[in-house]
C-alpha cells in the first residue's frame, strides 16, 4: 500500500460538505455516555479518499453523507466496552479493529440541510431490523440503496448486522496505528 494513504486525514479536509455529528463524542448514543472527546472524524487517508468518493456520488442525488463515526481509539473503545460490556454488540478493544484502525464509518444519508433520510432503523439500533438483510418498507429500501450503492462503489463493504456501518475493502492492507483526532481539526 502506497505509504501516503496509511496515514490519517481529517474527512471534512476532503470534502467540507459532509456532515460530522460524532455521536459518542455526545451522550446522544446508546449509551447515553460520552465515550470520547473529540468532534473531529478522521480516517485513514485511503479511507478518506474513498469516502469523498462516496459523497460525490450521492451529492449527484442531491444528498449529503452524515457521519456518526469513523476512527474509535483503543482507549474509546474500551470505554465504550466498559459501558456496554456485551461483544455480540460492542467489539472488545483491539488495535487491529476497523473502527480502531481507522478504516470503518458508522453514517447515514442526508438531505443538503443535513436533516437525516428515513432510514431502516435509528443509529445503534441492536435488533434484526437493522440487519442489511431486514425487510423494508419502500421509502427505507430506496434510501438504503442510494447509500449502500454509493458506499459500494467507492470501495466499502457492508457489515451484515448494521446498515450503517462500512468498512474499507482494502482494511486488511493497514496496520494498527493510533492518532489523536483532536489534532486534525
Amino acid at each position: 500500500m502506497d505509504q501516503a494513504l496509511t496515514g490519517f486525514t481529517n474527512i471534512q479536509h476532503l470534502d467540507p460538505e459532509i456532515i460530522v455529528d460524532l455521536r459518542y463524542a455526545t451522550t446522544n448514543n446508546f449509551t447515553h455516555q460520552v465515550i470520547y472527546d473529540f468532534t473531529t472524524a478522521i480516517v485513514r487517508t485511503g479511507t478518506a479518499h474513498k469516502l469523498a468518493k462516496a459523497s460525490a456520488l450521492v451529492k449527484q442525488q442531491g444528498y449529503r453523507l452524515k457521519v456518526w463515526d469513523a476512527y474509535r481509539p483503543v482507549s474509546a473503545q474500551r470505554r465504550l466496552f466498559e459501558v456496554y460490556p456485551d461483544p455480540e454488540f460492542v467489539a472488545q478493544p483491539n488495535p487491529n479493529f476497523s473502527h480502531q484502525k481507522g478504516v470503518t464509518l458508522d453514517l447515514t444519508l442526508a438531505n443538503p440541510d443535513g436533516s437525516e433520510l428515513t432510514m431502516p432503523t435509528a443509529f445503534d439500533d441492536f435488533t434484526a431490523a437493522a440487519h442489511r438483510d431486514a425487510p423494508r418498507t419502500t421509502l427505507q429500501e430506496q434510501n438504503y440503496q442510494l447509500l449502500d450503492s454509493a458506499m459500494t462503489a467507492a470501495g466499502f463493504v457492508g457489515y451484515v448486522n448494521e446498515w450503517w456501518d462500512y468498512r474499507d475493502s482494502d482494511m486488511d492492507d493497514y496496520h494498527p496505528l493510533a492518532a489523536d483526532p483532536n489534532n486534525y481539526a
